[in-house]
């Protein structure tokens, strides 16, 4: 209850869900148009903040605009939950998302895959749990008693996959650490890491990067307790009541982006706003539903005890 009623909070603060309207369900999804720009949902990756999410996927959109001639209205939304919503309802045509928050629409039959990311041939990306090197932790079993950070409850590799790393580990979260900090988001993580208020935190490999290259935390003062298997990497999903023609035109252009003439490498973005080789629409349901098998053993019942452990801190 105390998990549900948390999420119900979360969405409801967030301006970008639509609870309105029961039309807006049933709604037909808007057609790339100048009158009906296609609606873009993304995931709060970087801290939260609209400025900084837009501007790493802006290039791409960009690219494909300038490719295709269909129009986009990119938002971000303030929390993972509040992009389910968004997409479920109607109120959005395109989402970016962790594989854990695109399974959860694409269960309400509100998503199906559109395109993901390509770096070195591969379509894949890491979480970790980072520790600080004067906490005294070498391993997951050394967390216990530790302050930790997490992101978004519904984050894959802020949450589920960091979670699920601990409990395979022998850690129970709710249990055996000393607090939980639920930061928000992967910048919040390795914020409240690089500031001292937490002894580790989960994060994804790309999120850290990106905080290691804006120097906004000291790689000589965290370190990596453990990396996680590859996981699919945060897919594009498309609503699947979008016009079957403007699928296809977005698929193709998203397999070919970085062909296109006129478009620049700097334009190919992707998680993080870092540059990736290309897109690839060529996706497979069956990989993102075994993705989940990373984080199956973190149930409700483990969020909730996470989250009342938290809101205790």
């Amino acid at each position: 209850m105390y998990l549900k009623q948390t999420l119900r909070r979360t969405l409801v603060v967030a301006g970008l869900v639509v609870m309105a309207s029961p039309l807006a369900a049933v709604a037909a999804q808007n057609d790339g148009s100048v009158a009906k720009p296609l609606r873009v949902i993304l995931v709060p990756a970087d801290g939260g903040t609209e400025d900084g999410t837009k501007r790493d996927f802006q290039p791409i959109f960009s690219a494909i605009e300038q490719s295709t001639g269909l129009k986009f209205d990119i938002k971000v939304g303030q929390s993972y939950g509040s992009v389910v919503e968004a997409m479920c309802s109607g109120a959005a045509d395109i989402a970016w998302y962790g594989p854990v928050t695109y399974l959860q629409a694409k269960g309400r039959g509100c998503s199906e895959l559109l395109a993901l990311a390509v770096s070195k041939g591969q379509s894949v990306y890491y979480s970790g749990l980072f520790a600080r090197t004067d906490s005294g932790i070498n391993s997951v079993a050394d967390l216990k008693g530790k302050k930790v950070a997490l992101g978004d409850v519904n984050s894959t590799s802020s949450f589920a996959v960091p979670v699920a790393m601990m409990m395979a580990n022998g850690v129970q979260p709710a249990r055996d650490l000393g607090s939980i900090n639920m930061a928000g988001s992967h910048a919040n993580v390795l914020k409240a890491l690089a500031e001292g208020l937490v002894d580790a935190g989960g994060a994804s490999f790309d999120s850290f990067e990106k905080a290691v290259n804006g120097k906004a935390i000291d790689p000589t003062k965290v370190k990596v307790i453990v990396k996680s298997a590859a996981i699919p990497y945060p897919p594009l999903g498309i609503h699947p009541k979008v016009n079957a023609g403007v699928k296809a035109k977005l698929r193709e252009a998203f397999n070919n982006v970085d062909k296109l003439p006129g478009i620049t490498q700097d334009q190919i973005r992707g998680y993080g706003g870092g540059k990736v080789d290309g897109y690839t629409a060529n996706v497979s349901e069956a990989d993102m539903a075994n993705a989940g098998k990373l984080f199956e053993m973190v149930t409700d019942q483990v969020k909730q005890d996470i989250m009342k452990k938290a809101s205790t801190r």
